[in-house]
């Protein structure tokens, strides 16, 4: 990439182009105090030399997985990435690939797509997915605008259960706000940690348009999709199910089995590293009966005048390619080198060997969580079962977090931002990264030993 320095003049021409006296107004609407702990302590004339130690010791600070223990999970999740799906993504075929709107140069984008919707297929059970969106939580909402495209005007009343992941409620009240005609309502979770279904069953009723649940939920919990399900279908309400840890669906029912009508969720999981939170990718499935309502692209399989087997947009109802008001979504992209990245990953591991390392994340989290929840002062307040995240009570949360960090061990996630009531709370993952000595030394650390 080339570097063009501004001069002075140049810049002084292009703040007075767009109403500016400073380069600092540009940045006036950050905090204040977020501007001043952003500025880097570096004097001028340094060597490159110099600069490079500079900022290698400033990137030391930061708490990575190569030299902390990491227990993070509601989100984004810690797994083994195998050295194959990096060695793939990074071919050049695949990094100068065409974006598919002609597919006749896009060959190898396109059946790197189809091939990545046939195996979301195949882990949620769902009949048709598309090509991938932004992430999970845009995934959530493109689906309740997919349901509101779907079912009737007279049934515009939404409900999320609020034990649905925090920032994806967010994104779609975000999403809906806008949306005069729809009514979003929260569904409490039980003291099983999973959605209240006798709370829910009081809220549904012939205006009720969708119900948006966790598989498994923010606290790490499997909920109850039949009975979900059997709920909704008795007021003709749609089922909208939202993983964000899909490795579960390597050993767990997939929703598709559930009869649940739209099945999305978060990727990163799939053969993507937590990359400091992003980026990562959203899948989207639903039943065939739907599929012209599905967002985004949606590639399919044909063959030429010559017969021989090439790939295609089926359906790219966005609006690039369509009038605007005929458009089922806005995306534009899709995190295409990301969705590659997790069909490499479950290509390489197969059905069989997702399944396996579902049961190693299962194994070593109801060992560390039977291992901690066994001491006087730590509990469990959910009583449903949990993948391989789960929520844990204290009475000295803040000092349990300052002697982890301490010992360079990130232990989970305070849930007080998110839920007041559970201010005491804190929620830990152990994957198939953690082994039995990290485990050992968290257990320790936490009982202050």
């Amino acid at each position: 990439m080339r570097y063009t320095p501004h001069t002075q003049a140049d810049r002084e021409r292009m703040l007075r182009t767009i109403g500016l006296g400073s380069i600092d107004e540009l940045f006036q609407h950050i905090p204040k105090t977020l501007r001043e702990r952003a500025k880097i302590d570096l004097p001028p004339g340094l060597t490159e030399l110099a600069v490079r130690q500079r900022m290698a010791r400033l990137a030391a600070q930061n708490a990575t997985a190569a030299d902390w223990s990491i227990f993070l999970g509601g989100g984004i999740y810690h797994h083994f990435v195998p050295s194959a799906v990096d060695a793939i993504i990074s071919r050049s075929e695949f990094s100068t690939s065409y974006t598919p709107y002609q597919p006749e140069v896009s060959q190898g984008t396109l059946q790197a797509l189809f091939e990545f919707q046939t195996l979301i297929c195949q882990l949620t059970g769902m009949e048709v997915a598309n090509a991938g969106v932004y992430d999970g939580a845009s995934a959530a909402a493109e689906a309740v605008l997919m349901s509101r495209r779907i079912q009737p005007a007279t049934k515009r009343r939404v409900l999320v259960s609020r034990a649905l992941h925090p920032q994806y409620r967010e994104v779609i009240t975000t999403y809906l706000k806008n949306l005069e005609d729809v009514q979003i309502e929260e569904i409490p979770f039980g003291a099983s940690g999973a959605t209240d279904i006798a709370a829910l069953t009081r809220h549904l009723d012939d205006r009720s348009m969708c119900v948006v649940a966790g598989c498994p939920n923010f606290f790490g919990v499997i909920e109850d999709l039949a009975a979900i399900k059997s709920a909704c279908a008795g007021v003709g309400a749609q089922l909208i199910s939202v993983t964000t840890e899909p490795l579960a669906l390597g050993i767990l029912k997939p929703p598709g089995e559930f009869g649940v009508d739209i099945a999305v969720g978060e990727g990163q999981s799939l053969g993507v590293s937590m990359c400091l939170g992003g980026p990562a990718f959203g899948f989207f499935a639903c039943q065939k009966k739907f599929v012209r309502n599905i967002p985004g692209r949606l590639v399919g399989e044909t063959v030429d005048s010559e017969g021989r087997r090439g790939f295609v947009l089926t359906l790219a109802t966005r609006e690039q390619h369509i009038r605007r008001e005929k458009a089922t979504s806005n995306i534009c992209t899709s995190q295409t080198l990301c969705t590659l990245a997790a069909t490499v990953f479950m290509s390489l591991l197969g059905k069989s060997g997702l399944r396996r390392m579902g049961e190693v994340n299962v194994a070593r989290a109801h060992d560390a969580g039977a291992r901690l929840a066994g001491r006087a002062d730590i509990e469990r307040p959910f009583s449903a079962p949990y993948f391989n995240e789960f929520v844990l009570r204290t009475k000295n949360l803040d000092e349990i977090f300052a002697r982890c960090a301490a010992q360079k061990i990130v232990p989970g996630i305070k849930l007080e931002q998110w839920y007041p009531d559970l201010h005491d709370c804190f929620l830990i993952c152990v994957t198939e990264m953690n082994e039995g000595e990290e485990i050992e030394r968290l257990v320790r650390t936490i009982a202050g030993q």
